[in-house]
């Protein structure tokens, strides 16, 4: 069960299935207002995972929308629901409503392309500060070494998720979505030697349900 620290309280609180509001509170349209939609993004498909309704609200200015899109974050409707519990998510010097789980998240400063900085904003902690242009580099290499991977083991006999390393992607995620533990998981499962291929295709297609970071897009493209 996925169990979120209230950056108010410090304290662990369990998010049980009932439905559930993702409100991301954002200002301007730097890449640290971006960073809360993409940890929103991210904490809502956690919960959808763990068979959660969730809701994901937002009310971004049109450039920062855009800038989401390309980010592969997906639309976030305007208007909440009056039940259920509601999870706010904010920069470190945005006011959000009283009630309900507030998760902080750090500023990032800098960027870079769309095509790596969902993964160099994945990789840092939310609650520490991130510069996705520092990082770039190493995110391109890594991605492009992953999805041309996951090509390749596709067209191996498939193979279950075993079921230690699901577990271990699940404890990484429900522990206050610790997605660079999620990430070191996968680092794992790539230089295991014991695994199949297919069993190593099927983990990195489960896990980008919660990153989304489109790891099977090569599969099928000429070489």
């Amino acid at each position: 069960m996925l169990r979120i620290t209230d950056a108010r309280t410090g304290a662990p609180t369990e998010v049980r299935r009932t439905l559930t509001r993702v409100q991301a509170h954002v200002t301007g349209a730097g890449t640290s207002a971006l960073r809360v939609l993409l940890v929103a993004d991210v904490l809502a498909r956690a919960l959808e995972l763990d068979r959660i309704p969730a809701l994901t609200i937002a009310d971004p200015p049109p450039d920062l929308r855009r800038r989401a899109e390309a980010l592969g974050i997906r639309p976030a409707g305007s208007a909440a629901p009056v039940t259920g519990r509601t999870l706010h998510v904010a920069g470190p010097d945005t006011p959000a409503p009283e009630g309900g789980i507030h998760i902080r998240v750090a500023p990032a400063a800098g960027t870079a392309d769309d095509s790596v900085l969902r993964f160099a904003l994945l990789a840092v902690p939310r609650t520490e500060p991130a510069d996705p242009g520092a990082t770039a580099d190493e995110a391109r290499a890594t991605l492009a070494r992953w999805r041309k991977a996951v090509a390749t083991w596709a067209n191996r006999p498939s193979r279950p998720v075993p079921e230690p390393v699901r577990h271990d992607l699940r404890t990484a995620w429900e522990n206050d979505l610790d997605v660079p533990a999620v990430l070191d998981v996968l680092r794992r499962v790539e230089r295991a030697e014991d695994l199949p291929d297919g069993a190593r295709f099927e983990t990195y297609a489960y896990a980008d349900r919660l990153l989304g970071l489109d790891l099977t897009r090569d599969i099928g493209a000429a070489p």
